[in-house]
């Protein structure tokens, strides 16, 4: 069996394996596929410790520190507005 197959009538190429890009290959409609973040440079996020929480209050904590932090490095965007919670009823 095949581990790479075309699915939805062709319309969906499925790659159950590697994917090898030889010199020279290109990618038509890829554009920004694989592109660095702005500066050309990876981002390195400061340490954060596994967390130690015991209760809910505490894992939020830790959490909304993560959040804090992947919005600092620019890889989410800041708060721009809220959105309600309808979870809640």
């Amino acid at each position: 069996m095949s581990k790479c197959y075309f699915a939805h009538g062709g319309n969906e190429l499925v790659i159950g394996g590697k994917l090898t890009f030889l010199p020279g290959a290109s990618v038509e409609g890829g554009e920004g596929l694989f592109d660095l973040p702005p500066g050309g440079e990876t981002v390195t996020l400061p340490f954060l410790a596994d967390s130690t929480a015991t209760t809910v209050a505490q894992l939020r904590e830790d959490y909304n520190r993560l959040l804090s932090v992947l919005r600092d490095a620019g890889i989410i965007a800041p708060l721009q507005e809220v959105i309600p919670d309808d979870r809640d009823g």
